[in-house]
């Protein structure tokens, strides 16, 4: 499993590399070009914009033509992007850059891509690798973003990220198995509004939103305030907040994906984090001391962290297999427009508010999101049954309808037909009696 999902991790770990290394300090290189705190909102989280644009035809076209195709046309936009941005001179270049690198819209099509690989007994497992990676990406580029940009400017950083997108292409074909060809058979078409009408993926689809949305009000707001007359911390010493806040998240991720997974218990993992965003931007919005700002800061990474690994989980467990790259784009979709979003109205406020209006303002957001996700529910823990066709009775399979049965298929290039069913509602025996000849 490791062998089959560490290449595909890596690659979108390289490419988040690349974005987390600008997102401390891209909020400060842009206000070196505009007095319009918005335009600068608007560069921090207008790659993100992009993304929310091409998420859903990305994931539609890898299920059409393939993942590897999809791949290798997002880390090319995004390289291109990357090298804009690092020669950018102006706001609007910039801002041309950033959407560009986000076109390359990749993130649904490698989760959708380990789905493939990975049967969903241990998908939890791939998830959680997947989630690690790119957490530990995220602390590097908290530690090393500061550093290099003060040092070598804010340009240098687009310039690795170009560099980090051709070794992803190198993996891509040198690491990355071909996932197998996968048949989808089923009593009647499956549309994609069907993903939003399920609760639980409607759910998942808003806790993704949010927490991708504050990501970037974060990422506008703690630099600049840092930054200010109100504390004066120098741009390279921004690491100092950001990295023991990064380490402080990776920790609590993995008691946070072992309750989630293994427990079952995601849903509170959700609720729990929640609560700490609401706590993290009351505390960065009132306080008056820089020690307690960084403890705001570190709650907000330990609350993202702690989501992070089953957000992508959850929203495979919820789909079917035919709808994974749409589920997952619809989910992506959604989450880069609030990224978007959240930084636009972030530098819109910096323009027409305080950081105190602002604190409680995102903090009040985050109580009705809590209010919401007190209606997810925790998944149905499901099995695979893997059986060869030629044991198998056509007629009785067609006619296979169950309320314990969530879908079938065939994996063409394994000759296997897999049926996904509610493991302490039906046993294995029973499920075969049913099906065999």
């Amino acid at each position: 499993m490791f062998k089959k999902v560490f290449p595909l991790s890596a690659i979108l770990s390289l490419r988040f590399l690349g974005l987390f290394l600008v997102l401390p300090v891209v909020s400060i290189y842009a206000a070196t070009m505009t007095d319009n705190m918005m335009l600068v909102g608007i560069v921090v989280g207008g790659y993100a914009l992009t993304q929310a644009i091409f998420q859903i035809p990305f994931g539609v076209m890898s299920d059409k033509i393939g993942r590897k195709p999809t791949l290798l046309v997002g880390l090319l936009i995004f390289l291109i992007g990357s090298l804009i941005s690092a020669y950018a001179t102006d706001i609007y270049t910039l801002m041309f850059g950033r959407f560009l690198q986000g076109a390359g819209a990749i993130g649904a099509v490698v989760t959708a891509m380990i789905s493939d690989l990975v049967e969903e007994k241990v998908r939890a497992k791939a998830m959680a690798i997947m989630g690690a990676t790119i957490a530990i990406s995220f602390a590097l580029a908290m530690g090393l973003g500061p550093v290099i940009g003060a040092h070598y400017g804010v340009a240098s950083l687009f310039i690795i990220t170009a560099v980090l997108a051709m070794l992803a292409i190198v993996l891509l074909f040198t690491k990355v198995p071909t996932p197998p060809k996968i048949k989808h058979i089923y009593h009647s078409e499956a549309k994609t509004i069907d993903i939003i009408r399920e609760p639980n993926l409607l759910n998942m689809i808003i806790i993704n939103a949010m927490q991708k949305g504050l990501m970037t009000v974060a990422f506008v707001l703690i630099p600049i305030i840092l930054t200010s007359d109100t504390f004066g911390w120098e741009k390279k010493e921004l690491y100092i907040a950001y990295l023991p806040a990064m380490i402080l998240g990776l920790i609590a991720m993995g008691p946070a994906a072992v309750f989630g997974e293994k427990k079952n218990k995601p849903r509170e993992i959700f609720l729990l984090s929640i609560v700490l965003f609401i706590a993290a931007f009351l505390i960065m919005g009132l306080t008056t001391s820089s020690t307690v700002f960084v403890v705001g800061v570190s709650m907000f990474f330990i609350a993202f962290n702690m989501m992070e690994p089953l957000v992508q989980s959850m929203i495979t467990k919820f789909s079917k297999v035919h709808q994974k790259g749409a589920a997952l784009g619809i989910s992506n979709s959604a989450a880069y427009f609030m990224t978007f979003l959240g930084g636009t109205l972030a530098g819109l406020m910096l323009d027409i508010s305080d950081r105190e209006t602002i604190g409680v303002s995102v903090a009040v957001i985050a109580t009705l999101w809590l209010l919401w996700t007190l209606k997810l529910q925790n998944p149905t823990k499901y099995s695979h049954l893997f059986i060869a066709p030629e044991l198998v009775n056509n007629d009785k399979l067609l006619n296979l309808e169950n309320e314990h049965i969530a879908e079938w298929y065939i994996n063409e290039t394994e000759n296997l037909i897999v049926i996904k069913y509610a493991t302490l509602a039906i046993s294995e025996e029973d499920l075969i009696a049913k099906i065999e000849k």
